[in-house]
């Protein structure tokens, strides 16, 4: 599978109010002229029909997932077990659906539009409040995180729905959507009221079921998708997620003090941070928005829905597990792992890399394989007995190893296409 191709550029110019001037006509790829969205409050969400590039109010939205997954990875340092893990799985998954949900809003309307905007603001302002209760949502926050959830994902459809006031396919995806979202987040929120652990863990994972799967059950038709815009929110998302293991390493080294351990770990972490961004922008990001753009109608939507609202979640939960692993690394360079973290650290890689095998399966609908990669994460995988071992230092160390080596091979292996794409990205 060729994962080199051209950039996807924007199909459209920038509406008026973005780009300041009247752009010219233009086409978008299937003959229809660009039609830029004009802002009011009295037609609130109004769906856009042209493609776009990602605002700033998107980004300041963002911003609020960057705590939420602080605090993730402070619910796992709090609770180092395999309840923890399967905790702070949950929690990601439940935080997972508001962003890609919103992600995929802003993909439909226009996010500077008064209206939106404000709604917006009222959102993240739920959104932090849930982030708050992260590391007591499975204890005395619960009802907490419950309900700001319930909120955030409220708004969510709300404003999808006045979105497709004008759109009956629109609206009706919105409806089918709206009962399982709704289920899922009450289930978080009566989890929240005083039942014993297994139960709520139990309303948990029933929760995740109804949002994920019933969004699977609620059909194609009727959603929109602009393939650059959506490609790049995807990627942005990555970013914010390794800003967390950023802010790990941080935090883990001036916990311990900073000494010549302590440098070579958070060196050796930032090696293996640029490995899981190169890993995902020197490839995926360009074929993925190709793909999308190649595509029409409900086989859009689906492969939109599969390898981005669903396959990126694993890739989330593979950074997240790093950064916690490299919390507890830089802060105890020369001690042995817990087979906790150890398991984080190369669990968490090797996720990553194998849901770039899943994508290929997915897209060329057979099991497939992306070579490198799988054999990549099958030997982090099998670091995992020696790295409870040996000192922190030396396991990060082999992982980072490991990680270079694949560099290396897709370097090489890749070295043509690799040279086509960056001079078509050069191009004007």
């Amino acid at each position: 599978m060729d994962i080199n191709p051209p950039r996807i550029k924007s199909a459209c110019p920038a509406s008026p109010e973005r780009s300041g001037h009247l752009p010219p006509p233009s086409l978008l790829a299937n003959g229809e002229q660009c039609k830029p969205a004009v802002r009011s409050w009295a037609m609130p969400a109004t769906a856009v029909d042209h493609e776009h590039g990602v605002t700033p109010r998107e980004l300041f939205f963002d911003l609020v997932f960057v705590f939420a997954f602080t605090q993730v990875t402070t619910l796992l340092a709090h609770e180092p077990t395999w309840t923890g893990l399967g905790r702070a799985v949950l929690v990601l998954g439940a935080l997972w659906w508001p962003w890609t949900g919103y992600a995929w809003l802003t993909n439909t309307v226009d996010p500077e539009e008064g209206f939106v905007g404000a709604s917006l603001l009222v959102a993240l302002i739920a959104m932090f409040l849930a982030a708050l209760a992260v590391p007591g949502a499975f204890g005395d926050n619960g009802v907490l995180f419950g309900a700001a959830f319930l909120v955030v994902v409220s708004m969510h459809l709300a404003l999808y729905a006045l979105a497709g006031r004008g759109d009956p396919g629109l609206f009706a995806a919105v409806l089918r959507l709206a009962p399982w979202t709704l289920l899922g987040a009450t289930l978080i929120l009566v989890a929240g009221f005083g039942f014993a652990d297994g139960v709520r863990t139990w309303l948990w994972v029933a929760a995740l079921a109804c949002t994920y799967v019933g969004a699977g059950m609620a059909g194609l038709s009727g959603w929109r998708v602009f393939p650059a815009h959506l490609a790049e929110r995807y990627g942005l998302v990555i970013i914010i997620a390794l800003g967390e293991a950023f802010v790990a390493i941080g935090i883990g080294a001036n916990a311990s003090g900073i000494g010549w351990g302590e440098v070579a770990a958070a060196i050796l972490g930032l090696l293996v941070a640029t490995s899981f961004f190169l890993a995902y922008f020197d490839f995926f990001s360009i074929r993925g928005a190709q793909m999308l753009a190649d595509l029409r109608g409900p086989d859009r939507v689906a492969l939109a829905r599969d390898v981005y609202a669903y396959a990126h979640l694993p890739m989330i939960i593979g950074i997240v597990l790093f950064a916690f692993a490299m919390k507890t690394i830089v802060g105890h360079v020369h001690a042995e792992l817990d087979f906790v973290p150890a398991f984080a650290l190369c669990g968490g890689s090797a996720l990553y890399l194998l849901t770039y095998s899943a994508i290929r399966s997915r897209i060329e609908r057979r099991l497939s394989v992306s070579r490198g990669r799988f054999v990549a994460a099958l030997a982090i995988l099998l670091l995992l007995p020696v790295a409870t071992d040996l000192p922190a230092l030396v396991a990060l160390a082999l992982v980072t190893v490991l990680w270079l080596a694949l560099h290396a091979y897709e370097l090489v292996w890749w070295r043509e296409a690799r040279v086509r794409s960056r001079s078509m990205l050069a191009s004007p």
